[in-house]
């Protein structure tokens, strides 16, 4: 029996383990949280942080592992390429997989290799910043470096906002630096989904939609996906072209991939983010109900090495969305409720692990996140109505 690591237990990292044991592994988990809900599915569990390269190493190296898998998340990803490529395991290379866990850097690759790029540059404090602003043109995004889901960022519209935005992104980045980035002003929808090369061909990808809550605290941060495509699929064509590119230049091998890419008022397409890894949000369980395909299954069989060539592109079928819930008004959950229709018609799958009495915070970004719905829908023109009116058939109730 082949023994695979898995670098976190939570609840949506749960899908995978479950996988892993599936095909047969011996599944050892680690993480700092060891009341995570997926370590009970585990053969094992090592309480270590995800982002200690080096104890997982040691880690990896004493159990004599055969693959890792740093499923959904961003800080464990850079974990499981150095440990690969140290212990000479599946992998694309550490320092390709940096580039794209890091917002300055990738931003800086994007640039030296002639992708569409904002003008971005990342810093350690706000001092260097303040010198620097006359060279930006507003609004500007202030992002932290190394932090997924929103967190950590604003859009910052007066330069007198700065300090505050400053401090934010630092609060979400391990690596203490931020990233001063010109606003994109959009066409359309901005582009979200999964992809997965194999031997370093782009060979699948479902990308559909964000949509947005214009309630929230931050009006930039999305609430969910859909599918399929709703733009000209020119867009997706060019997006191709910009993601094989990519991978090849970063010799990217068998791997998952979270991307979002934007279309700006210019018409041109820029990649925002290729994420090592594959995205959270229960993205890959609502590409399986629209194509068939199963990513989790790819993302343990790459890990192990083994052979992934099977994996073929297919389409979105019907119209499919993920949601992430949350409260409108900060409190103690007190429960859920949804319309009768919509839970009938549309709602396929709600996860969560919030209990009652828990503290929830009116929604910022996907940290006030208490779970995510799977959602099916008739037609384009319903599930576009629904998703921006979704206080009709879903509230959290507080107290």
């Amino acid at each position: 029996m082949k023994k695979i690591l898995m670098l976190g237990g939570s609840l949506y990292q749960t899908y995978a383990i479950k996988e892993a044991v599936k095909q047969g592994h011996y599944v050892i988990t680690c993480d700092y949280l060891p009341n995570n809900p997926g370590h009970a599915y585990a053969h094992e569990y090592h309480n270590i942080s995800t982002t200690d390269k080096d104890a997982v190493l040691h880690l990896a190296k004493t159990l004599e592992v055969d693959g890792i898998v740093a499923y959904a998340s961003d800080p464990a990803a850079p974990t499981a390429a150095y440990v690969c490529e140290k212990l000479g395991l599946p992998t694309s290379p550490f320092k390709s997989v940096e580039i794209l866990s890091k917002k300055d850097l990738f931003r800086e690759f994007l640039t030296d290799n002639g992708f569409n790029v904002p003008k971005a540059k990342g810093y350690s404090n706000y001092n260097s910043a303040w010198e620097d602003k006359d060279k930006f043109r507003l609004p500007v995004m202030i992002k932290p470096v190394d932090s997924s889901g929103s967190k950590g960022i604003n859009k910052l519209t007066d330069w007198s906002q700065l300090k505050e935005f400053v401090d934010d992104a630092l609060t979400y980045s391990r690596e203490k630096r931020f990233l001063i980035e010109e606003f994109i002003e959009k066409k359309g929808y901005q582009i979200s989904g999964d992809a997965f090369s194999v031997d370093g061909k782009l060979v699948f990808h479902c990308l559909g939609n964000e949509y947005y809550n214009s309630k929230g605290i931050k009006d930039f941060a999305p609430i969910g996906e859909c599918w399929p495509f709703l733009m000209d699929k020119k867009y997706i064509t060019d997006l191709e072209e910009q993601l094989q590119k990519l991978m090849s230049l970063l010799n990217m091998k068998s791997n998952a991939y979270n991307v979002e890419a934007i279309v700006g008022n210019d018409d041109k397409v820029y990649i925002l983010e290729l994420g090592a890894r594959s995205g959270g949000s229960l993205i890959p369980q609502v590409t399986e109900y629209a194509t068939g395909v199963d990513m989790v299954k790819y993302v343990i069989k790459a890990a192990m090495g083994d052979d992934c060539s099977d994996l073929r592109m297919e389409s979105p079928k019907g119209c499919w969305a993920n949601y992430m819930v949350h409260a409108n008004e900060s409190g103690k959950y007190a429960g859920i409720w949804f319309e009768d229709n919509f839970r009938k018609n549309n709602l396929v799958e709600f996860i969560t692990d919030i209990k009652e009495g828990d503290n929830v915070h009116k929604f910022r970004d996907a940290q006030d996140c208490i779970g995510e719905l799977i959602l099916k829908f008739s037609n384009p023109e319903i599930m576009i109505d629904t998703l921006a009116n979704m206080d009709k058939y879903v509230k959290v109730l507080t107290e």
